[in-house]
């Protein structure tokens, strides 16, 4: 493992050179590697395994007509790649369970009786695992169980793929029966397209992408904009400015240089107003929002936000719930002037600013 300096803390990770692709192929030459579910991860993660020369097949429901014609669709095989999810499980000997976390609770009696001894049992996502006592999936002794988690939607896990930047991935061995789980563990890890590897747990990574999802990456940042815009838009400022100034700028200018240089770097190259309100609110908003992050962390710690998420997606009418609720946002006036300010962006890709460069922001106005 490389030593890698994380803001004064020393951690280990797992680089493509420490565990090449050769090594990789090498510790699954005699694997096939069942994905269980054609939904998110499950076209990524095979695909690029697939084009990296592992011997893959796909488990699906047949029932689930769109996921099973994806499937189709990207080259998998009926009865050669493709197979219902009980005959999957046992022609594999890796079994990556790719369900969403309410699917993998309702398939699991299946896969578990389909498993075998010295299989590795593989998960992209701690939920099933962490909260076993709520999801009843508890895996047998004679099994490994290990995951990789990568930090990106599937699609992201594919497109870097495909561009050759990788994705970063968490990954942990809860059960190792074979001495083997972790040498399969980065195997597929380095397989499915992971730039690096970083150590986790089962319930630290459940808990860190939970918080996550709710929190900076979905929820608040949902909810941030809604608010900015809603304030713009109650003085006055017409649908497309206050999007283009809530979502637009961040979104196609200030979070790229934040991803590529740091936020130190994007605040040094905006303008002094821009900068100086900048440092001056952000103490600000973190006052304000601390308080619901530690609500947060202590519903996801306690199980809370787990009960929720199986209560409410096991709920019979879910799918119609959820789309009544995606349906409001999509049908906002935030997101309809957000699809009129998309339909307006140039067409052909704007050349690279040289880094270090000034004015790169859009903020040089003062």
């Amino acid at each position: 493992m490389a030593k890698i300096d994380f803001g004064g803390t020393l951690e280990e990770v797992v680089t493509r050179k420490e565990f090449p692709m050769a090594r990789a192929r090498k510790v699954l030459k005699n694997e096939v590697i069942a994905i269980i579910g054609y939904g998110v991860q499950g076209p990524a993660q095979s695909l690029n395994l697939r084009d990296n020369g592992f011997n893959v097949i796909i488990g699906q429901d047949p029932k689930f007509k769109r996921d099973w014609d994806r499937a189709v669709a990207d080259g998998w095989k009926p009865g050669k790649t493709l197979f219902p999810i009980d005959e999957a499980v046992r022609k594999g000997t890796i079994i990556q369970v790719l369900l969403n976390d309410a699917a993998q609770r309702l398939v699991w009696p299946v896969i578990k009786a389909n498993l075998k001894p010295g299989d590795a049992l593989y998960f992209s996502h701690g939920f099933s695992i962490t909260y076993n006592k709520k999801t009843g999936v508890v895996p047998p002794k004679d099994v490994d169980v290990i995951m990789v988690a990568p930090k990106g939607s599937g699609l992201n896990v594919r497109r870097n793929f495909l561009s050759g930047a990788g994705i970063n991935s968490s990954y942990a061995v809860y059960q190792d029966a074979t001495g083997r789980a972790e040498e399969r563990c980065l195997a597929v890890g380095i397989g499915i397209g992971s730039g690096y590897l970083f150590p986790t747990t089962f319930p630290h990574e459940t808990n860190s992408d939970l918080t996550g999802e709710r929190g900076v990456l979905m929820g608040c940042l949902a909810g941030v904009m809604e608010a900015q815009y809603d304030v713009l838009r109650a003085h006055g400022h017409s649908p497309s400015e206050a999007f283009n100034e809530t979502v637009e700028e961040l979104t196609q200018s200030l979070i790229r240089l934040v991803d590529e240089n740091g936020m130190d770097w994007m605040y040094s190259n905006c303008s002094a107003t821009a900068q100086r309100g900048a440092l001056d609110w952000k103490p600000k908003f973190k006052k304000a929002v601390l308080p619901v992050f530690k609500e947060l962390y202590r519903r996801v710690a306690s199980g809370k936000e787990a009960e929720r998420v199986i209560k409410a997606c096991g709920a019979p009418n879910y799918q119609e719930q959820l789309a009544k609720e995606l349906a409001a946002i999509r049908d906002s006036e935030m997101w309809r002037a957000g699809a009129a300010v998309r339909a307006l962006r140039p067409k052909e890709p704007a050349k690279k600013v040289a880094k270090g460069a000034k004015g790169v922001t859009g903020r040089d106005k003062n």
